[in-house]
This record gives structure tokens, C-alpha cells and sequence, in this order.
């Protein structure tokens, strides 16, 4: 039966119902990525400029999901669109070096304390697929340990479960919990692992916090044992701090995953790390080196709004005033909650929001930043929002104007005071609806 968000949300959307219908004889599951799935359908849009999109049919959105996560700059921004413009003239791909991927990886160079030689992708997924092949060619050995739910793209190398995925690359993985610093030790102490790789914030970018102390005992662990050390800051990178999770909790991880911020929006990845282990990529004469072809590689477009992009993150407060104004959202998230006397709670990490709705969780004391002290200790799961309050919150939070990246949000420097204060009355009005609708 639908309801009143249910009717509203259509009501809005005609354009994006009969694209959406369209689209679902074309692309598998009508969507060209599993995020973007949506029920009943999912919303077309049209143009996105700072930190609004217009759909199909008019309706301006705030938005959260920020190109899911690439945007610290918010949609078109007037340097980065000048940037790409200058180069789309100069070409688009000169099937050789470029100035540019110079640029790019100096950039990148001064912002990441580990970074001592680049590789350039296409993707995040490309990168971690060639960090743990960098990993397995320097040690010799095949297995790789992840931490349950940390998510390091597609590839056979680090994606667990799901149809079509080769049985011999999952027996290659170990997982164990990401508190669980004792089964770390044990396993890493057999000298079978290539590489450890994990989301240093925890999975998918924080939803539930890692404390600091277990990538400092990863750490360590990995450098006694002699097995390589993988960040995925594909989304902490240049968000968490200027200098990704690595900076602010003072690891030097011997390799790093890129993407999303790193390529200013545009597709592009990179691996980052030790000298000796990207030098592994150079010809060497032997024929044992490790291949790395790649179309796209350091695209002089990706490589001119990727250098555009982490020049201004270096030289403006973008990545700190992303944070505050997620602090703001966090703040007045809790505020409501309290006041509508609804369980759930928000946390956030520098630009990066969570938000638990439907469930008894302890606020955080300043409102924002998560304590796992509250609840007794570490834990390796926090409660999700369940699917029948989620969906219907998503629509109604589309129906007031605001997208959010799940139940989460990714900040951006073009959030100013006004989007934020929009985004509370519209979480406000939203969760107004879900009581009327007794979902809540």
C-alpha cells in the first residue's frame, strides 16, 4: 500500500519514473551501479553545479552523495571546469607522457607522507588490484589478509562473495574481525601473507569506526612479519586530512590506494608508496617484472583536474572546512533526534556522516564525534538502519530536496550554512513524515 511519501515522492519524479523505465530494458537492473539502485525507481538527473543537482523534471536536490565521494569541490567548479577546459582543447590523449601526470603526482607527493613513487589507474578498483599484485610480486607469497566488511573495489583480488568470482582467488583471502588484533598476530606470525589491506577509518569510510590502535598494531604487525601494509584511502584520501588517515594517525602504510578526490572528480586512481615496490612496475631487462598496461593511465584530463584539485587542497582550508560544516550537520542530526524523541544517532569524521535511524545507539557527547567508550568498548558492528525505514526516509528526504549518500553524507567546501540548514529542516520534516506514516 503506498504511502503519503510513497505518493509525493512519484508525484515529483514523473521524468525519472519513465527514464527509469527505459532504462531497466538497457542496463541490467536499470542501473549502472549497484549504489544506485534505488526503490521504485531511481531519480534521473540532469545538471549539477556547487552543492546542488537538478533532476529531469526541475527539482534542485542538495547533495550528499558527491559523486560518492570524488566532489570535495562540489559539482562544476569554476577552477577544475577550467582546468579540464583548457586541456580538452590541447587534447584528450596524446597516447604518450604529458606534462601533466607530473603535475599530478607531485601533487599528490606533497600532500601524502608515504607516497616516494606513483603509478596512475583508471580506478580505485585498479588500484588495489595492482597493489596487492605489487604486494604478491615482492614477497613471494599469494594470501591476503582483509579485515570483515572493509570494501577495496571489484576485483577478483579483494572482493568477497557473489556470483562469477574464481574460487582459487577466494581462498587467497583470510578474514578475520577488524578488532580483533589477537587473530591479526596469529595469522600474520605464519609468514603466508603478501599484503594486509584494510579502510584505515573502517568500513566503508567509518560506518563503523576503527580505533587508531589497530592500524598502528597492523603496523606493526605486518613490518615484523614482513608483509606489505595496504591503505585503502580511495575516500579518506585528501578527506580525512589533508594527508589522508596516514597523516593524521602517523603510519606510514607501505602502500596506498587512490581515487575519487585524488583525480579532482574525473575517472582516475593511483597507487602510491615505497620506492622499491613501484620500481617493481620498471622494465628491468629480466622479464619478471610486474606488467602494467593501461589505456586511460594518467588521462590528461583526469590528470589536469586531479593536479587542479589537490594544488587547492594543499593551499585553502577545503578539507577543514568540509569538516566543520559536517560537524554542523552531525550536530543539529543528534539535536533532532533528541527533540523527536526518535533512537538513532549520527557520528562523523571529518567530512564523512553516518546516521543510525530506528535503533538505541548513546550520542555522541559533542555530538559528532564517536566514542566507543559509550558502549563498552570496540565493537566490529554497529546496528544498521533496517531497509523498511531507510527507503522510505531516502524518498522522504528526496521529497524536501535533499540526496544523501545512503544514510550518510559526504561533505563537501560548497556546503555552506544555508545547504546545511536546508538539510536539518528537510531531516526534520522528513522524519515528520516517516511518524505520520508510522514507519517511525
Amino acid at each position: 500500500m503506498p504511502t503519503a511519501i510513497d505518493e509525493r515522492f512519484i508525484e515529483l519524479h514523473p521524468g525519472s519514473a519513465e527514464r527509469a523505465d527505459r532504462a531497466r530494458s538497457v542496463f541490467p537492473g536499470g542501473v549502472t551501479h549497484d549504489v544506485r539502485l534505488f526503490e521504485p525507481f531511481g531519480v534521473v538527473y540532469d545538471r549539477a553545479s556547487g552543492p546542488h543537482k537538478w533532476d529531469v523534471d526541475g527539482n534542485r536536490v542538495i547533495d550528499y552523495v558527491m559523486g560518492h565521494g570524488a566532489l570535495l569541490f562540489g559539482h562544476s567548479h569554476p577552477d577544475l571546469v577550467a582546468a579540464v577546459q583548457r586541456q580538452i582543447e590541447r587534447g584528450t590523449h596524446a597516447s604518450g607522457s604529458t606534462e601533466l601526470e607530473l603535475e599530478w603526482a607531485a601533487a599528490i607527493q606533497r600532500l601524502l607522507p608515504s607516497a616516494e613513487k606513483v603509478r596512475f589507474t583508471s580506478s580505485g578498483t585498479e588500484a588495489t588490484m595492482m597493489a596487492v599484485r605489487v604486494a604478491r610480486a615482492a614477497t613471494g607469497r599469494e594470501q591476503v589478509l582483509r579485515l570483515n566488511g572493509h570494501f577495496h573495489g571489484w576485483n577478483d583480488s579483494v572482493m568477497q562473495g557473489g556470483a562469477g568470482l574464481s574460487q582459487a582467488m577466494q581462498s587467497m583471502m583470510t578474514f578475520v574481525d577488524q578488532t580483533d588484533t589477537a587473530a591479526m598476530a596469529r595469522e600474520l606470525a605464519g609468514g603466508r601473507y603478501a599484503a594486509a589491506i584494510l579502510e584505515p577509518t573502517g568500513p566503508h569510510w567509518g560506518a563503523i569506526p576503527l580505533p587508531a590502535e589497530v592500524p598502528t598494531e597492523l603496523r606493526r604487525l605486518t613490518a615484523e612479519h614482513g608483509t606489505v601494509l595496504i591503505f585503502d584511502e580511495v575516500v579518506t584520501g585528501f578527506r580525512a586530512s589533508r594527508g589522508g588517515v596516514q597523516e593524521r594517525l602517523g603510519i606510514r602504510p607501505d602502500l596506498t590506494t587512490l581515487a575519487k578526490i585524488a583525480a579532482g572528480g574525473l575517472p582516475g586512481g593511483a597507487l602510491a608508496g615505497r620506492r622499491d615496490l613501484l620500481d617493481q612496475i620498471a622494465p628491468n631487462g629480466a622479464g619478471d617484472r610486474v606488467l602494467h598496461p593501461g589505456t586511460f593511465n594518467a588521462n590528461p584530463l583526469s590528470a589536469a583536474a586531479g593536479a587542479a584539485a589537490l594544488t587547492a587542497v594543499g593551499e585553502t582550508d577545503a578539507v577543514e572546512y568540509a569538516a566543520a560544516q559536517a560537524r554542523r550537520l552531525t550536530q543539529g542530526f543528534n539535536d533532532i533526534l533528541i527533540r523527536a524523541e526518535i533512537p538513532g544517532a549520527a557520528f562523523a569524521d571529518a567530512s564523512m556522516v553516518h546516521l543510525v535511524l530506528g535503533s538505541e545507539l548513546p550520542r555522541p557527547d559533542d555530538g559528532f564525534t564517536w566514542d566507543w567508550d559509550q558502549l563498552g568498548g570496540p565493537r566490529s558492528k554497529l546496528p544498521d538502519t533496517p531497509a523498511a525505514i531507510m527507503w522510505p526516509f531516502r524518498r522522504a528526504m528526496l521529497n524536501h530536496g535533499v540526496d544523501l549518500m545512503g544514510t550518510g553524507a559526504l561533505v563537501s567546501c560548497v556546503h555552506g550554512d544555508a545547504e546545511i540548514s536546508a538539510t536539518l529542516d528537510a531531516f526534520e520534516a522528513a522524519l515528520a513524515d516517516l511518524r505520520r506514516g508510522e514507519i517511525l
